[in-house]
C-alpha cells in the first residue's frame, strides 16, 4: 500500500512510505517530487500509480506526477487542465482516470478530465450538472461513473475567523 504526501505542522510533505499488511511495517520509499495534500493517488493497469492535483503551500496544483514500485521512483507526467484538490479519480475500464470536481479556490467546480496513460496528458471532458468537491464516484459495471454527494463550497473557506 502507498502512502504518499499527505500534511504535517510545517505544510505538504513530499515524503512516501509503503505498507505490508501481511508484516505490519512501514518502510520509506522515493519522495514525492511536489509537496501535496488533499490528492489522489489511482493504481493503473501498468502497475504505476498516478497522483495528481491536491494542493501546497504554493496553492491549488495542476501537477501530477507516476509513482513506479519498481523502482520506488516518481516523475512527473503531463499537467491537468484544472488546478483541484478535494477531486476524485476514477479509473476507467480503457486504463484512462476520470478526475472530477474538486475545489480550485473556495469554491467546487464541475469540470472533468481524463488522464491517458499511454500518452501522459490530461484533456478536458463532459463537466458534471453540478460543482462538488469531497465527494464519491464509483464507476458501474457498465462504464458509466456515478457520482455522489459532496460540498459545492469549502466548509471550512464558510467558517467565522477568530482573529
Amino acid at each position: 500500500m502507498l502512502i504518499a504526501g499527505g500534511k504535517d505542522t510545517s505544510g505538504a510533505l513530499t515524503s512516501v512510505e509503503l505498507y505490508d499488511p501481511k508484516k505490519r511495517t512501514f518502510s520509506a520509499t522515493g519522495s514525492a517530487v511536489t509537496a501535496r495534500t488533499a490528492h489522489t493517488a489511482t493504481l493503473l493497469p501498468n502497475g504505476k500509480v498516478l497522483v495528481a492535483g491536491g494542493e501546497n503551500q504554493s496553492g491549488k496544483l495542476m501537477s501530477a506526477e507516476l509513482y513506479d514500485p519498481t523502482s520506488g521512483t516518481f516523475s512527473t507526467t503531463g499537467s491537468m487542465t484544472v488546478a483541484r484538490y478535494d477531486h476524485t479519480a476514477t479509473l476507467l475500464s480503457d486504463g484512462e482516470v476520470l478526475i472530477a470536481g474538486g475545489y480550485s479556490s473556495s469554491e467546487a467546480v464541475e469540470s472533468a478530465e481524463l488522464y491517458n496513460p499511454n500518452t501522459g496528458t490530461f484533456t478536458a471532458t463532459g463537466s458534471m450538472t453540478s460543482p462538488r468537491a469531497v465527494h464519491a464516484a464509483t464507476r458501474l459495471p457498465g462504464g458509466n461513473v456515478l457520482i455522489t454527494g459532496g460540498y459545492d463550497a469549502d466548509p471550512w473557506e464558510q467558517l467565522p475567523r477568530v482573529l
